[in-house]
């Protein structure tokens, strides 16, 4: 078991006072493994109403004062230390057979328009082993195309802009291997989360949120990751969605600066 300190603190400059939606709680799943609850706080303290949306992720709401506000979350989680679990084996349903809840990840979304990508999807993978070995299939394939780049993110980005770039962030990573499972009839999801450098060789890039996926396969939702495309220990959800559109960290319905911006997720002691 591995205790991991993992948290976050955005600060925001505001004209006005302005609406908020906050999505930085760990996922409901995982709350069980936290020492103490991750509240989300806010200077200065301001009421906050909490939510469960329709896919299950925790949101806050909140209006943020004019002038400077900092909110963010802190906390311990214990984590079994393992790789993310593999199953090579993991069967492709049929589409007849999926249960009713994995169809809405079927279908195109904002950032995931599986109709414009239908075509090279199955002209890249359509001869690939269906099941797991498609997915990989299509992770190998995304990690490589895409070269990834801060200076690249650009929040609007699509998965068939992303395709025709060869450029971005892990959203877009995430985005297009999406649409590509969709396009295939494999139901897929966007996850928003931490992720750890645990058994990662120096030196550490800054710490920032990831974005990766989960696909239905054999009965049950798997991780994959195309940004990293390998295993990682200390992987945390927060959110999941049909994209990023679902599942911003933040959402603020008036104009703004993010003035400050930090995460951390570190093993401790103990």
């Amino acid at each position: 078991m591995v205790r991991i300190h993992l948290g976050c603190q955005l600060i925001y400059d505001f004209p006005q006072a302005t609406a908020m939606i906050v999505m930085l709680n760990v996922h409901y799943s995982r709350v069980a493994q936290l020492e103490r609850p991750d509240h989300l706080i806010t200077s200065p303290a301001v009421p906050i109403e909490s939510y469960r949306d329709s896919f299950g992720n925790w949101c806050c709401r909140l209006v943020a004062p004019a002038g400077r506000l900092t909110l963010g979350t802190d906390s311990i989680i214990r984590d079994e230390g393992l790789t993310d679990p593999s199953a090579p084996d993991a069967v492709q349903h049929a589409v007849q057979d999926l249960p009713a809840e994995t169809l809405l990840y079927l279908l195109p979304s904002r950032y995931c328009e599986t109709d414009n990508l239908s075509a090279e999807a199955w002209r890249l993978f359509g001869q690939a082993p269906t099941g797991w070995g498609r997915v990989q299939a299509i992770c190998d394939f995304v990690h490589g195309h895409i070269k990834f780049g801060y200076e690249h993110s650009r929040p609007t980005r699509t998965a068939a802009e992303a395709y025709a770039e060869r450029r971005g962030v892990c959203r877009d990573y995430a985005h297009l291997a999406v649409a590509f499972c969709r396009a295939l009839n494999i139901p897929a999801r966007y996850c928003t989360g931490y992720i750890s450098d645990i058994g990662q060789p120096p030196p550490y890039a800054e710490m920032d949120f990831a974005a990766w996926m989960e696909v239905y396969l054999g009965g049950r939702w798997h991780v994959f990751d195309p940004r990293n495309n390998q295993p990682r220990i200390g992987r945390i959800l927060i959110a999941t969605g049909r994209d990023a559109a679902d599942v911003p960290l933040t959402h603020t319905f008036g104009p703004n600066t993010l003035a400050g911006f930090r995460v951390w997720t570190a093993p401790v002691d103990g």
